[in-house]
This record gives C-alpha cells, sequence and structure tokens, in this order.
C-alpha cells in the first residue's frame, strides 16, 4: 500500500480532534499501567476527505513509537481475489521465512492458514470449513500481535476489501481492546458491506462511534492554497478555491499543484479559473488530460487500472503492448501528470510496492472511461500476463471474471484451477463465483459435467439448495465417467440428506445403485444409501433395510473402507434394536481393527461417529472417548471447526452425561452450541446440542434453565426429520415431566413410540421412552405403567449392557407395588455399581436407601451425586438423609485419576472373570468401572488401554 510521500508529509489541517484521539489511542496502547490496551478506531467519509493522508500520518506515529504496524488497503479490482488484504496485512511479517520456520511458528494451523495468506500450497485432502479457517486467522493474528507487541493494524478503504478477509477482521476486531493492539479501519460508509457492520458499531472502551470526516472550511483551504502557493494568495482567490472543490481535502491539493503547474498568479482576477481546473481532476476532465500526454500513455494508465493496487510495472507494461523504455516513459508522464504516484513507501519504515494512483478518485474515473470491449480485452491481456509471471491460476481468475464468454479451454482450466486452489484454502465463495463464470465460457461437451460437480462442490456450504441443482444438472449431462457419476451422486445425497431431505437422498441412490454393474461401485452407493437411511427418522422400510443389512454386512470382511462403513453401520443398527451387547461390539471391533478416519476426503464423519457411539451404549464410554478425542483432533488438524467440531463436543458430552461427570458434560455441551449457533439454529447440529445440554441440566436438577433454554432456542415440534439422540422428543418429554406438565408429557412420548416401534428401535439404552411414559402414567394407570416399564427391562436385559438394566430396574421399582421395589433396586445397584454410570447409580442409591430408610446407602447416594455433580439429587437426598438423623458426609477430595487400589480391584476381577459376578457391590470395583469407562467385562481391555496411556 503506497501513498505520495508528499502528501504524507504535507501538513494536515483541521484534522487536530482526529490527531488528538489517534495520539490518546497509541498512548493507551504503548503506555505503561493498567489502562494500557489496545482499541478500535473507524475513519469514515466520503472520497476525497483525507482518510488515506490521516492514516499514512497514524502509522508514522505509530512507528515513532516504536509499534509494529501492519498495513492493508482494499482494491476496487481486487475485491474478487480471496484473503487479499490478509495477506497484505501478514505476509510482510512472515517474509523470508523457511518453510520450517513457518511450521514450527504456526504449529497445526500451518496447512490451514497457510494456503489462504499464501504462503504455501494447498494440501492434497479435505478442505478446511470457513469457521475452522477464520478461527486459524484469529489464532496467527493474535500470536503476531503479542509477539511482536505494541502493534497497529490499520486498514484504508475498508469498504473495498475482499469479503473473505473483511467479515473476518469485523468478527476479530472486538478483541482488540483485549490484546496490544491498535485496529484502525478507514471506509466510505456508503460503500462499507453488510458483513462488516461491526465497524459501524465499535465495541471500544469509550463506546465511540466511528469518526466521520468533516470537509475542510474555508479557512482551512485558505491554509492549503497559502501552503503551496505562497502567503500573498487573496481572500477571494482561496475562497473560490474552497467553492469548486466543496471543502474536500484532495481536489484541494490538487488544484493547488494545477495552479502551481499552470504558473497562475493566487489573485481574485484568476479565480474564475479555478472551476475549469478543478473540473479536470475529476470524470471527463480528468479523461482529457490524460489523452492530452499520448497514446502510449493512456494505454498504460488503462493498464494499471485494470490491473488495480501495488501495480508490477513490466506486468502492466506487457497489459498495454508497451516496451520497457515505452512504459517507464509513461510511468514518469503519468507521474508528473500527479495521475501515478511514485513506486515508493508510506513512510521510511514500510517496503516499497508496484504503482499506485495517487488517489482511488482517479483509478475509479480512469477504469471506467475505457470503452467497454477494450476494458475486456484488457483483462483478458492481464489474465494472460499475470499467469506469465508466474503469480497463478487465482491472479488470473479475477481478470477472467470480467471477460466475456469465448469458448476458450484456456479460460475454463484457468479458472478451474484457481476455484480448486480456493476451495482447498478455505474460500468456497470465490471458487463457486470462478466456476460459474467457467460454465459460462462454456467448457468443452465432455467436460461440462465435472464443472457442474465442482460448482455443486464449492457451493455446498453456502448455497445447498443450488447445489441440488447443480449437481442434478451435471447427471443430465450425458458423459460417460464411471467415478465421476458415483461422485456426483454421493455428493447430492450428502446435501439433501444435511438439507433435511434423507428420504430424497436414499432414493436418488437407489436409482444409482439399480443402473450401476460394477459390484464394487454399487457397494459403494449401497453403503451411503444404508447410511442416510439409518439416520432418517420417517423410514417407512426400516426392518427390511436392517435384514438387507445384516445380510450384507454378515458376509464381509471389513478389506477396505467401504466394506469397513457397512459393517459399522451393521453395528449401529444391531445396536438400536437391541441386539445382545457382545453382537454389537463383535462387528464395532471389526471395524476399528485398523484406524478408521474421521476426515476423509470423500466420506463423511457420520459413521466413525456410529462406530464410537455404540460403544457408550454397551456400557464402553472410555473407549467412546479415546475414538472422539481422536476424531476431533483430527477435525481440528483439518481446520472442520464449524458443524463437525460442534458435534464433537456435544456427543463427547454427552458419553460424559452417561458417565454422570455431569459438570464436564455441561462445560462440553455449551462449547457445542456455541458453535453450532455460529452454523445456525434449527440445524441438526443445533438439535444434537441442545438436546444433549437439556438432558444434562435436567440431571444436575436445574429444570427452570432447562426450559428457558429451550424456549430461548426453540426447541420442540416440529422435530427434525433426521435422529438425533438423544431422541429429540424423548428430551423435551423428559423436560416436560420434569415441570409437572404430565398430560403433554405422555403425549410427546405416545408419538415417540408410533414413530420408533414400526421401525423396530427397541434398545431403552437408546431411548428410555418407555421408562419416562411408564413414569407420566403410573398415578392414573398403574397397570400400564408396570407393564411398560417390565418390557423395558425385557428390551434391557436382551440388550445385556448393566447400565441400562440398572436404569430400567429403578424406574420399575418407582412404578411398582411397594412390596416388589426392594428387590429390583438391590439388583439395580448391583448392576450399576459395576458399569460407567455413575449418576444412574447415585439415582439407584437414593431410591433404594430411602424405600429401607437405610442411613449408609443415602449416605453412599450423596457422596456418588456430588462426585457427578448431580447437584438437585444430592439436595433430595442430604434432606431425606438428614430428615432421619443420619449425618451429612463429608467431602473427600475426590480423586479423577485410578487409584492404585482401583487398579488392583479391576485386575482382580479381570483375573477372577470366569466366577460368577457378585451379588453385592464391590465399591473400589464401582469406582475403578467409572473411572475407567467400562461394566467389568471390559475391563481388561480397559486395563490394557490405560496402561498404554500411562507409558
Amino acid at each position: 500500500m503506497t501513498d505520495h510521500r508528499t502528501r504524507i508529509r504535507r501538513t494536515m489541517v483541521e484534522r487536530d480532534a482526529e490527531l488528538a484521539i489517534v495520539d490518546e489511542a497509541l498512548d493507551q496502547l504503548t503506555g505503561p499501567g493498567p489502562d494500557a490496551g489496545g482499541a478500535l478506531l473507524a475513519f469514515s467519509g466520503p472520497a476525497g476527505l483525507g482518510k488515506t493522508t490521516l492514516l499514512a500520518e497514524l502509522r508514522r506515529r505509530a512507528h515513532a513509537r516504536s509499534c509494529t504496524v501492519l498495513a492493508a488497503r482494499g482494491g476496487e479490482q481486487e475485491q474478487s481475489q480471496p484473503f487479499h488484504v490478509a495477506r497484505q496485512l501478514i505476509q510482510p511479517q512472515l517474509a523470508g521465512t523457511s518453510e520450517q520456520e513457518l511450521r514450527a511458528a504456526l504449529g497445526g494451523w500451518y496447512s490451514i492458514v497457510g494456503p489462504a495468506l499464501g504462503l504455501c500450497a494447498p494440501e492434497q485432502g479435505p478442505p478446511p470449513d470457513p469457521q475452522g479457517l477464520r478461527d486459524g486467522l484469529d489464532w496467527v493474528l493474535t500470536h503476531l500481535v503479542v509477539k511482536r507487541a505494541p502493534v497497529a493494524l490499520v486498514l484504508d478503504d475498508a469498504h473495498w476489501a475482499d469479503p473473505e478477509s473483511l467479515s473476518w477482521l469485523a468478527a476479530f476486531a472486538p478483541r482488540a481492546e483485549h490484546l496490544p493492539l491498535l485496529l484502525v479501519v478507514a471506509y466510505r460508509p456508503d460503500e462499507l458491506p453488510a458483513h462488516a457492520d461491526a465497524f459501524r458499531t465499535l465495541p471500544g472502551r469509550a463506546g465511540q462511534a466511528p469518526l466521520p470526516l468533516a470537509p475542510l472550511t474555508p479557512a482551512a483551504v485558505a491554509a492549503l492554497v497559502r501552503e503551496a502557493l505562497g502567503d500573498h494568495a487573496d481572500d477571494a482567490f482561496c475562497k473560490e478555491a474552497w467553492a469548486v472543490t466543496t471543502g474536500n481535502p484532495f481536489e484541494a491539493v490538487e488544484l493547488t499543484a494545477k495552479v502551481r503547474g499552470r504558473g497562475l498568479r493566487p489573485v481574485e482576477e484568476n479565480a474564475p479559473q479555478l472551476a475549469d481546473l478543478a473540473a479536470a481532476q475529476r470524470g471527463s476532465g480528468l479523461v482529457a488530460r490524460l489523452e492530452r500526454l499520448g497514446p502510449s500513455t493512456v494505454r498504460f494508465a488503462w493498464a494499471c487500472a485494470v490491473l488495480g493496487t501495488a501495480i508490477p510495472q513490466d506486468i502492466a507494461a506487457r497489459v498495454a503492448a508497451l516496451g520497457t523504455e515505452e512504459a517507464a516513459g509513461a510511468t514518469t508522464r503519468l507521474r508528473d501528470a500527479r495521475i501515478l504516484s511514485a513506486a515508493g513507501t508510506t513512510s521510511d519504515h514500510e517496503p516499497e510496492t508496484g504503482l499506485e494512483f495517487v488517489h482511488p478518485l482517479i483509478a475509479t474515473a480512469i477504469y471506467r472511461a475505457i470503452p467497454d470491449a477494450l476494458r475486456v480485452a484488457l483483462h483478458g491481456k492481464a489474465a494472460a500476463a499475470v499467469v506469465d509471471a508466474g503469480l497463478g491460476s487465482s491472479a488470473a481468475a479475477r481478470h477472467l471474471l470480467e471477460t466475456h464468454p469465448e469458448n476458450d479451454p484456456w479460460v475454463v482450466r484457468t479458472l478451474r484451477e484457481a476455484a480448486g486452489e480456493n476451495l482447498r484454502a478455505g474460500a468456497p465463495d470465490a471458487a463457486r463465483r470462478q466456476l460459474a463464470r467457467a460454465l459460462r465460457e462454456p467448457p468443452d461437451f465432455d467436460e461440462r459435467a465435472a464443472v457442474l460437480y465442482e460448482l455443486g462442490c464449492a457451493s455446498l456450504l453456502t448455497e445447498p439448495a443450488n447445489t441440488v441443482n447443480h449437481l442434478r444438472a451435471a447427471l443430465a449431462e450425458p458423459f460417460d465417467d464411471p467415478t465421476l457419476r458415483q461422485g456426483i451422486v454421493i455428493r447430492l445425497a450428502q446435501v439433501l440428506a444435511h438439507s433435511d431431505r434423507l428420504a430424497e437422498a436414499s432414493e436418488s441412490l437407489a436409482r444409482e445403485i439399480a443402473r450401476t454393474p460394477d459390484v464394487r461401485a454399487r457397494l459403494r452407493l449401497q453403503s451411503e444409501q444404508f447410511m442416510w437411511d439409518a439416520f432418517n427418522a420417517a423410514e417407512t422400510d426400516s426392518p427390511a433395510r436392517s435384514r438387507r443389512l445384516t445380510r450384507l454386512a454378515d458376509r464381509l470382511t471389513g478389506r477396505d473402507l467401504t466394506e469397513r462403513y457397512v459393517i459399522a453401520l451393521r453395528a449401529w443398527d444391531a445396536c438400536l434394536r437391541g441386539e445382545p451387547v457382545d453382537v454389537v461390539l463383535h462387528h464395532a471391533g471389526r471395524v476399528l481393527e485398523r484406524p478408521f478416519s474421521w476426515a476423509h476426503e470423500d466420506r463423511g464423519f457420520e459413521v466413525p461417529v456410529l462406530a464410537a457411539m455404540v460403544h457408550m451404549y454397551a456400557d464402553r464410554p472410555g473407549r467412546a472417548e479415546e475414538l472422539f478425542e481422536a476424531g476431533t483432533a483430527e477435525f481440528e488438524r483439518q481446520g472442520w471447526r464449524g458443524a463437525h467440531l460442534s458435534f464433537a463436543y456435544s456427543l463427547r458430552a454427552y458419553i460424559r452425561y452417561r458417565r454422570g461427570r455431569l459438570v464436564e458434560a455441561e462445560e462440553l455441551a455449551r462449547s457445542g452450541l456455541r458453535l453450532a449457533e455460529r452454523v445456525g439454529r434449527r440445524t441438526p447440529v443445533h438439535w444434537y446440542a441442545i438436546a444433549i445440554l437439556l438432558t444434562t441440566l435436567l440431571a444436575r436438577g436445574r429444570v427452570d434453565e432447562a426450559w428457558e433454554l429451550a424456549r430461548e432456542h426453540e426447541f420442540g415440534a416440529p422435530f427434525p426429520a433426521a435422529v438425533v439422540f438423544p431422541d429429540s422428543q424423548t428430551v423435551y418429554a423428559e423436560l416436560l415431566l420434569a415441570r409437572g406438565e404430565v398430560r403433554a408429557a405422555v403425549a410427546e412420548l405416545e408419538a415417540v413410540d408410533r414413530r420408533l416401534t414400526p421401525r423396530g428401535i427397541q434398545n431403552p439404552a437408546w431411548c428410555p421412552w418407555q421408562l419416562h411414559l411408564a413414569r407420566a402414567v403410573a398415578a392414573d394407570d398403574p397397570q400400564r405403567a408396570r407393564t411398560l416399564a417390565a418390557d423395558a427391562v425385557r428390551r434391557a436385559r436382551a440388550f445385556g449392557a448393566p447400565s441400562a438394566i440398572g436404569q430400567a430396574l429403578r424406574v420399575a421399582a418407582e412404578v411398582a407395588a411397594p412390596q416388589d421395589r426392594t428387590e429390583l433396586l438391590r439388583e439395580a445397584v448391583t448392576l450399576l455399581s459395576a458399569s460407567p454410570a455413575g449418576y444412574e447409580l447415585a439415582r439407584a442409591l437414593a431410591a433404594l436407601g430411602y424405600g429401607l430408610r437405610d442411613a449408609d446407602l443415602l449416605t453412599a447416594a450423596v457422596v456418588t451425586a456430588r462426585e457427578c455433580g448431580a447437584d438437585g439429587l444430592v439436595e433430595e437426598a442430604t434432606e431425606i438423609l438428614t430428615g432421619m438423623g443420619g449425618a451429612l458426609p463429608a467431602a473427600p477430595p475426590r480423586a479423577d485419576w485410578v487409584t492404585e487400589e482401583e487398579i488392583r480391584a479391576a485386575d482382580l476381577a479381570v483375573r477372577s472373570e470366569k466366577e460368577p459376578e457378585p451379588t453385592t457391590p464391590d465399591w473400589v470395583l464401582s469406582a475403578a468401572c467409572r473411572k475407567l469407562g467400562t461394566d467389568r467385562s471390559g475391563l481388561r481391555a480397559a486395563l490394557e488401554a490405560f496402561a498404554r496411556s500411562s507409558t
């Protein structure tokens, strides 16, 4: 970013108030004491009011205070070039750094932000999502600020900044006051995009609004005139200078230069000539003045206007079809005419850049004066020139966007290359614009389907409806590439499913399966169809689909990724239907014999998530967490910090909930919800986040807070078409039941029955709707309640997970006849004590202790509930215990790690695993099961995993 040095050094008039604010902000930035810190400043005003000059002075003063200055400028011609501004800000700070040093400096963010900042080429593989990239840019900028503090970040012409950079900086801006960073922007208020509204409402410490720059008064213009032309300039001349420039500082300065160049004496008799001189500075007058400089100079100026800012003279010469000497002469003439500035610097502290126009107003006027057909041709020549100069297809793409379609294969190829780079760099909107333009070129007959497919991939995150149209259009093209066709169909199913159109997703795959002769290709499509059917809450053929899946999966060996996906779906289906837990874990084990990536380039993350979740339902939450930690790390390495990371946090919260670690569960659930909010409300990820947080709050006894959260997020009917776990409608019914709205809860739970039972989903470990319904109807229809509970116990026993059986037994005891309760609760406590389900154990202990009036059991309930963070249960059990005359248990320091005593107890249980399980709880072993995250039967594997993690 450059300015004419004489303009920077020129005395500024009537900007004392603005400069005082600048000095105050710099003093605050660089001063000692507790009040030191960053701030955000914004200067707004129409073109020519001195924003650039003010920012140049700000940079000079920042340098004088030993600040690191990061400077960038938006360009009218560069708006379509993603991260153009971000690169200007950060690239110079890392210039000359080796790849090894860059990797060390950026750490895990290297491959995520490096391509966006032009520091490295994009790697093959799935691109980061836009949110992940913004998080990475936040980290890089924060790291630079902390390392090179104090820092002044200055963005001029923010209204012309590329959308990717501007939206990032607007979101980052509120952090400035918490860092040693002064962030300053200048913009034209009428042209600032909506996504940069953060600059209009500054969150600064003083609550300042953007500072509007006012036109100069007659006295100020007179001061400028006399500084340039001499103190003898008379009042009438100065007043006329103000009148013809309307107090615009740029026009006033340029007018004085014209007067001096013409040799006019600044006296009243020459004042009438000022109007013509002022008109020559803008619009048609400027163009006429340019034409008088000669044809070659005009062509060079046009080339510069097309190229934008920081213009390389050699490339401008090629675009203008001039030789080196001709270009040098044109440059000199344009500098003398005050159209181009010297290829200099903005200050003594900042590096040289290419040629610049003296003011953006001049660049705009000249660009708009180029005849339309010639302007299009110049953009075409510029595209070829920047590619030949080694600047790459992305630099050429912004020019090709301005050209007319000509059926040129080179244009299509260049735009596709640029789109691929931008998509992998995390700029899907830019890729979408480039591919849409490539489609209009148009591509060759046999290339059109591929371009439509790439366009669909680029618009997947931002325009799902258009993505469907692009992909369906691609399928309608006559092409003979089965691999491409399969990719299009899979992507189409994915976007339909993510748009809550799961039935359409399945139908599109079914049609392609029927016409696919290749066995392996057909299996891949079947795996995708099985997956989306599994997530379709309204699937009508679920039992038949389950039988087909069973027959297919049981004969597969898991030799490749597709087969492992099918087997994983078989494990999930078996879990939902309540098949024995050994069957579920057998199939999950087949899948996980080898590493199972969560971020495969052409696969979704859904199946790896399901393979992890079956372990939670099967009382192996420790293994589930291990898999989720690895998957989350993959997401973060890929820069997937939107929906993917939200799912990971929310489902890890659910695992912690099932383990009875409710405080940690709430923290993770709130993190998942914050990420889900960035994706959008009532999206699948939002349903998951809210359902899990509500479940956790209810377990902690905060019913009113849960209800307010549900109302705030409109959690209720209509429920999503996609399967959510925990089931959204069941969670809503549980919330109603906790509020005492029994009749409404019953209606919701009966609806859940009608939805799940025809699908064969019978596992109460996955959805305990029968247990909630039994509690809801117990008062009015005790027999129905007992029947429901007994059926849930039967289903839980068929599944075989101790936590599921224990929970069902506890609720069965709650609705049973008084004489039957104790036996049910004793078995529940015994089973739960050898499971990882701490919260369910605390509830069963409290119920049994209350029923037997046993202070020891109630004390154990209080201690266990306290460890879980189940505050409501602690309060309830404590009240019963103290009412019986029992002593309130002290709060011993809890060891979150597994103690040596617990390891010994677990090891002993493994060595005696062939002996009958004890009929009374072993409380040391119980603690080991909860901390290791497994039931008794999984202790051997859990101890082996613990030993590996401890070495």
